[in-house]
This record gives C-alpha cells, sequence and structure tokens, in this order.
C-alpha cells in the first residue's frame, strides 16, 4: 500500500475517533487514540448522542421542540438552507468526512431499513436526548439514549436479513460506536430546579447516571459492539446558556466541577467494563481542558467572541436561536451559534488543526473536583430575572413516530 493511502486510511480512522467531538480535545489534537481505531480499513461507524452530533434525526419527529429546521441555522452551508444541524454550517464530521472524501453517517429517521447505506453505520444523535428518560422532557420528544440503543437493535437485524446472522454480527464487532452523552442530563435536567431530579444531591444523581451509563453500555455490547469511544462533557459552566445565569456573565464554577466528577466516574467505568467484559475496548475522550481554553483565549484561534454566541436565543428552553431575528453577520468571529453549540467556524478550526496534528497524544485528565456541598448552582450563583418564564414539564410525551420500514 502507498504511503500516501496509508496515512489517509490511517486520519480517517483517527478523525472517525473524534465525530463525537463537536467542542474536543481535536483543537489541540490531544486526544487519545485506542489501538482498536487504527486499523487498515475504514470502519463501520454508529453515532450516538445529543443536538451536538444531530445531523437531522429530530426533522422526523412532529411534535419535538428540539428542532433546528429553520432560519438562520444551515445560513452557511451548502444550499443555505437549516438541515437539522445545531449550527450555522457543517459539524466537524461534516468537514472531516469532506476532507477524507469519506460522507458522515446519516441520519437513522431518513432511512428505510430495506436500504443498503445501513450496512455503512448510522447516526442515531438525537437534539435533548440524555442518558436518562426523562432528561429533555420538555422538548415533547427526542431520541433518548435507550431509544438510540433501540433503534440500532433494529438496525441489527435489518443488516441480518440482508448479510445474514453472522456477518451482522461480524460488522458489529467491527464496528465502532461513537458516544456523545451527559450534556442535557445536567443543562436541561438537573441544573432546571422545577424538574424532579434537581431535587437530589449530586451525589445521588451522579450514580444515578453511572448505573444507567453500565447498563448502557452493557446493552450495546450484547448487541455485538466491542469498540467504544465515549466523548466526556466539555466545561459546561461556560456555554453561553449557563453564563448568563452569573451576576456578570462569568462561567458557572459549580456546574464545572460537576462536569469534571462525572467525567471522571465515567472514566472509572470504562476502565472496569473494559476488564469485565470479553473483547471489548473502551475508551474515553476528554474534552475539558482544551474547550475551555478555546472559550477563554478564542483570540488564540482566530475568534473574537468566546463567551456568548452569534444569534439572538431563548435561554430559557435549550438555547436555540430564535426564529425570524436579524441574521448575525460576523459569524466568523464566534465560537458559539446559539447557547449551547459551537459555530462553523470554530468546528472549521479544530478539524484544521486535527489534520496538522495527527500524532499528538492526550494529556491526563483533569483531576477530579472535590463533591460540591450544594445541589443547587442557583444557591451559589443568583440567577437575574428571566425574560421568559420556565416552561412546565408535559405530564407525558408523545411516542416517537413509527420507523420507517
Amino acid at each position: 500500500m502507498a504511503l500516501h493511502e496509508e496515512r489517509r486510511i490511517t486520519m480517517s480512522v483517527i478523525v472517525m475517533s473524534v465525530i463525537m467531538c463537536i467542542m474536543s480535545t481535536c483543537i489541540d489534537a490531544r486526544i487519545h487514540l485506542p489501538n482498536f481505531i487504527l486499523v487498515e480499513e475504514k470502519p463501520v461507524t454508529f453515532v450516538f448522542g445529543d443536538s451536538l452530533t444531530d445531523v437531522g434525526n429530530n426533522n422526523y419527529l412532529p411534535y419535538s421542540l428540539a428542532k433546528s429546521n429553520y432560519l438562520w441555522y444551515g445560513i452557511d452551508y451548502e444550499g443555505g438552507k437549516p438541515t437539522g444541524r445545531f449550527t450555522n454550517g457543517r459539524t466537524i464530521g461534516d468537514i472531516i468526512s469532506s476532507k477524507l472524501g469519506i460522507e458522515s453517517p446519516p441520519p437513522y429517521l431518513s432511512l428505510s431499513m430495506k436500504d443498503d447505506a445501513i450496512l455503512h453505520g448510522i447516526n442515531y444523535a438525537s437534539g435533548g436526548a440524555g442518558i436518562l428518560n426523562e432528561t429533555g422532557a420538555y422538548f415533547l420528544q427526542k431520541l433518548s439514549f435507550d431509544d438510540q440503543i433501540t433503534c440500532f437493535e433494529k438496525t441489527k437485524v435489518a443488516i441480518a436479513a440482508k448479510i445474514g446472522d453472522t456477518a451482522a454480527e461480524k460488522l458489529s464487532n467491527l464496528a465502532v460506536y461513537f458516544i456523545g452523552m451527559g450534556s442535557n442530563d445536567y443543562v436541561n435536567n438537573y441544573l432546571q430546579p422545577f424538574l424532579a431530579d434537581s431535587q437530589l444531591t449530586h451525589d445521588e444523581y451522579l450514580d444515578l447516571l453511572i448505573s444507567t451509563l453500565d447498563g448502557q453500555f452493557k446493552r450495546l455490547y450484547g448487541l455485538g459492539a466491542r469498540k467504544i469511544v465515549f466523548d466526556g462533557l466539555g466545561p459546561l459552566g461556560c456555554i453561553p446558556s449557563q453564563r448568563v445565569k452569573s451576576r456578570n456573565g462569568e462561567c458557572l464554577t459549580l456546574v464545572n466541577q460537576y462536569v469534571k466528577l462525572f467525567n471522571s466516574r465515567v472514566q472509572k467505568l470504562l476502565t472496569s467494563l473494559d476488564s469485565q467484559l470479553s473483547g471489548s475496548h473502551f475508551s474515553f475522550a476528554d474534552s475539558y481542558s482544551i474547550v475551555l481554553d478555546l472559550i477563554e483565549n478564542p483570540g488564540k484561534y482566530g475568534f473574537k467572541i468566546g463567551n456568548t454566541s452569534c444569534c439572538n436565543v431563548d435561554n430559557t428552553l435549550g438555547g436555540l436561536c430564535l426564529p425570524n431575528t436579524k441574521l448575525c453577520s460576523n459569524r466568523k468571529d464566534y465560537v458559539f451559534w446559539d447557547g449551547y453549540h459551537p459555530t462553523d467556524a470554530a468546528n472549521q478550526i479544530i478539524a484544521d488543526i486535527l489534520f496538522s496534528n495527527p500524532s499528538a497524544q492526550v494529556a491526563p485528565p483533569p483531576a477530579p473536583a472535590p463533591t460540591p456541598a450544594t445541589t443547587h448552582t442557583h444557591t451559589l450563583t443568583p440567577t437575574p430575572t428571566p425574560t421568559h418564564h420556565h416552561k412546565p414539564t408535559p405530564a407525558a410525551a408523545p411516542s416517537p413516530p413509527a420507523h420507517h420500514s
């Protein structure tokens, strides 16, 4: 094999290991690359996540309030129209795929299970999704992590119908599974004082998240998943939708402490599962420190503003751009497009730096923060009077629509 082709294949696999890291360690290319990812062929990839990696699944959920299928989302995407991506243009996965001449996995709900595309990877990510099924309940409809695993289970049945049980099991074993979950479990659950889970102590809530993740990972393993990359959380206390809750727009220290504790516990869980489950390979992509640097020092990366969003947002419900507002003209100056998601320009910087530093290694993860004494961010960081009132949690969310056959 030619040296150029070897480098291209190796880079393609490296890149796919960070598709879940929208704002990840890829900024400094310091992501740990487990040996199982360094293979000689492009892997089949299955993506599980939330709005950071949703490429259009929520467009197919008629009752979902977590949608980005309106202007000015997609204004800088090809055609200038919204696609269901929660940014003004491309995700980092789109940019990397273009550089390599490969396609990002399509949204699950856009496919028929009769399509041959299911043999090459699928994106199950859904805006508003979380580890817990109740997370993001006020969005009415989304695919939680449990729902996404169920969708994968249906996919595997469809794959077996095409190529046989033995070949389907082999495909599942060799595929790489990218998972980015947990942000909404804080931003759109625990940190919302009107939701039931917010009444738990953080230790209790963290135990609930980790025990739920443990069962979900084991369920994926039972379905044939062996190579799993989990993307850790970035400094959620510094995203625009959280900073507005402080007196002077500063990062919320307590929220960032929660994130560090979560990341530390997930790493321990993955290490434990790696030793428990025969043939499994779990990897943790740490994103905290580099994302924080991008936000606090945007000028280092060619940006001017890292502490607020480009578009006008409603911070009471997910921090999404308000429709029918004036278009933000200087989009390349901003790290964040809305209250939560990065801009196309930020994703471009991440992709460019990744390509220029393909062999760098990850720095040690940050030491876990001490357990906070209180359970509520609001008690330590006063929240200004909101422009909009919180919407109450619905008694029950409508069931997702039946998938295409």
